[in-house]
């Protein structure tokens, strides 16, 4: 079995041309989507419980007729960590604990100063009331994304976390149960699709509205969430999964077909990128891929996107490498190099960079201990991997005494009269005239 993935090389005369093309998103807004998706909104909306029953019933082959089959409390999820094997328990054990304490350090506290008057400035950091968590759970289930969406938000402190997951005719995925147990999910509702969101986000009569909204899905999770966006926050919009490796040649190149594989699989728009001035190392990656193409179990996933997506990209030396990256943005960058610290700073866009031969993407996927929902679509130029600030409100304290107040009057009236806004300048200088 052969791959079909592009070889590209910065010399080429339509290079600039073939890397807009490799930029180019697969998936484009579908009217007939959102249209789709706004219904289905406006259902749960309108319904509530009676609408869920209904398209768990008919999207989901589930056929249920009780809210109570779909809700799992804290007591019902504990149940499931015994039904898996001991070293599935002892795997996310482990994962989880890796992941919590990674998290625990992005906690941050209040804080205030004094300014030159006296006053007092500061903010307070509070979790979030709520929070919902999807987790994919169609073409395959994910237990590690429970953990990475769950575990921020316990962190964070959030008190009250929903997760829900599709049960397609439905069979639970007793790891992805076990995995909510451990991560302190307060309960599982097992629906999927555009109304598992709207049900988060607008409520119904047994399930709580949330304040945010987080987690991969497919196309009609993603539309869902950009249109409750602004009745309650959503972390990101996903698109496909990305991988981008820089290499110098000093990786076995199977590794590095490897990798680009782990990603490829996930769907036939996932986009797999290597970028190396070695054009002989690229040459060897590109027959790693043949030769373990056929022994892949979704080995028809991978070729799809390698040939949609995937690129073997020759270029004159790794600064220049780095560059092609920043353009990308991509999700995950291995800096496959012998000396990636030094490579390092010349990286500004990526959703997590791992450094050297042993960082394989694998293990920031499930259990290194950094999170793996990451921006995609080159997001990473504006957007950061789900963290515990993800669940948190920052709140501005505000404290003037008089002798503040006194002294800024005359700042805040100028500005004020200089936008026209009468009230606002009056305000600040009533609270300073002289009462005789």
């Amino acid at each position: 079995m052969k791959s079909d993935i592009r070889r590209l090389s910065s010399d080429a005369p339509d290079f600039d041309a073939q890397i807009a093309a490799l930029q180019a998103p697969m998936e484009v807004i579908d009217p007939g989507l959102v249209t789709t998706v706004s219904e289905i909104i406006g259902r749960i909306r309108e319904r509530g419980d009676a609408a869920i029953l209904e398209l768990t019933q008919s999207l989901d082959d589930h056929a249920v007729t009780d809210m109570s089959d779909l809700i799992f409390d804290r007591q019902r999820l504990s149940e499931f960590e015994q039904r898996i094997s001991d070293a599935e328990r002892s795997a996310l054990k482990t994962a989880a604990a890796r992941i919590e304490r990674y998290h625990q350090q992005q906690l941050i506290q209040d804080w205030s100063i004094e300014d030159e008057y006296g006053s007092r400035l500061g903010q307070r950091i509070l979790a979030m009331s709520s929070a919902g968590l999807y987790v994919p759970g169609g073409k395959a289930s994910y237990p590690s994304s429970v953990l990475m969406n769950a575990i921020p938000a316990k962190v964070a402190g959030v008190p009250d976390v929903t997760m829900v997951a599709p049960t397609p005719g439905g069979k639970l995925n007793p790891l992805v149960m076990a995995a909510a147990s451990m991560a302190g999910v307060d309960r599982v509702v097992t629906i999927g699709g555009a109304q598992a969101v709207a049900a988060l986000a607008y409520g119904t009569e047994s399930i709580k509205a949330v304040d945010k909204i987080v987690g991969p899905g497919n196309r009609f999770v993603a539309e869902a969430k950009r249109q409750v966006f602004g009745k309650v926050g959503i972390d990101m919009i996903a698109g496909p999964s990305e991988i981008f490796v820089i290499a110098d040649g000093s990786v076995d190149p199977k590794w590095i077909a490897l990798d680009l594989m782990s990603q490829a699989e996930h769907d036939e728009v996932a986009q797999a990128v290597c970028i190396s001035p070695n054009g002989a190392y690229l040459d060897a990656v590109a027959e790693a891929v043949d030769a373990l193409l056929p022994t892949m179990p979704r080995r028809s996933v991978i070729e799809a996107s390698l040939k949609n997506r995937g690129a073997l990209i020759v270029v004159e030396d790794l600064e220049r490498a780095a560059q092609l990256s920043n353009l990308f943005a991509p999700e995950h960058l291995e800096l496959a190099v012998r000396d990636a610290d030094q490579l390092l700073p010349h990286i500004t866009h990526a959703g997590a960079i791992f450094l050297g031969a042993y960082s394989s993407e694998s293990l920031g996927d499930y259990c290194v201990g950094t999170n793996h929902v990451l921006p995609t679509s080159g997001a990473a130029r504006f957007s950061s991997p789900l963290s515990v600030y993800d669940f948190q409100t920052r709140t501005s304290i505000i404290d003037v005494n008089s002798h503040g107040a006194k002294a800024l009057a005359e700042v805040a009236g100028t500005i004020a009269d200089g936008e026209s806004l009468a009230a606002h300048a009056m305000a600040a200088r009533i609270r300073v005239e002289d009462p005789s």
